[in-house]
């Protein structure tokens, strides 16, 4: 994909932001990303109930609306069944809503939502942050093996294909001043003059979380 740390300041009306935001999450619905499964229109696995879809895609809509002056997006790899499976939200579980996000709602029937060791790491992390990041999936929805909803696998080249022409209507969105990678993955789709950080699974994260904070003390100090 390539490009810079700057990707312009937002300069739209207000009206504008919305419909574009609006757009973007509807048009992610209806899309087929490879063989991944579309938790934003599918339901199935812990689902509280058909309505699961709808909340997601709620939470989604809250979470970057709440973060239209955000000036940092950080660029995952692809969402993660404890993830963003049920809560719609790159590295943020269903664990961590809580009273400072009112409009987040739980789609899944775990009595506590689920927990996943990867958003723990990254919240924390930018926790000091936390209103000016916007996280995303470079892969925004669920690549999972065998159609088991409890399982991850890695995007294919055909999936982070489609999932680069989403990161840059995401861009073009938030226009947002400092981007950064998590990960392998999101490190090659955004090219070499952007930071990347390690991804938090398999021992990262130590290494995510010097990283992560190193770059919002660069960025936003």
């Amino acid at each position: 994909m390539g490009g810079s740390t700057h990707a312009g300041a937002g300069t739209g009306l207000t009206f504008s932001f919305e419909a574009k935001l609006q757009g973007l999450i509807g048009d992610l619905a209806d899309a087929r990303i490879g063989a991944t499964f579309n938790q934003y229109r599918e339901s199935d696995g812990d689902d509280a109930g058909p309505e699961s879809p709808g909340i997601r895609r709620a939470n989604l809509l809250a979470y970057v609306g709440a973060r239209r002056e955000a000036p940092v997006l950080l660029v995952a790899e692809a969402a993660g069944w404890r993830g963003a499976r049920y809560s719609g939200l790159c590295l943020f579980c269903e664990r961590q809503f809580s009273d400072a996000d009112p409009e987040l709602r739980r789609s899944s029937r775990h009595p506590r939502g689920w927990s996943e060791p990867s958003a723990t790491v990254v919240q924390a992390a930018i926790a000091p942050w936390h209103d000016s990041v916007v996280l995303w999936n470079l892969v925004p929805t669920h690549p999972r093996r065998d159609e088991n909803p409890h399982t991850n696998r890695p995007p294919t080249r055909e999936e982070l294909r489609h999932g680069e022409e989403w990161l840059r209507r995401v861009m073009d969105v938030l226009q947002p001043r400092h981007v950064g990678a998590i990960g392998n993955h999101a490190a090659r789709a955004l090219g070499p003059e952007v930071p990347a950080v390690r991804h938090p699974s398999h021992g990262g994260a130590v290494a995510t979380t010097r990283g992560l904070r190193e770059l919002m003390a660069r960025w936003l100090a």
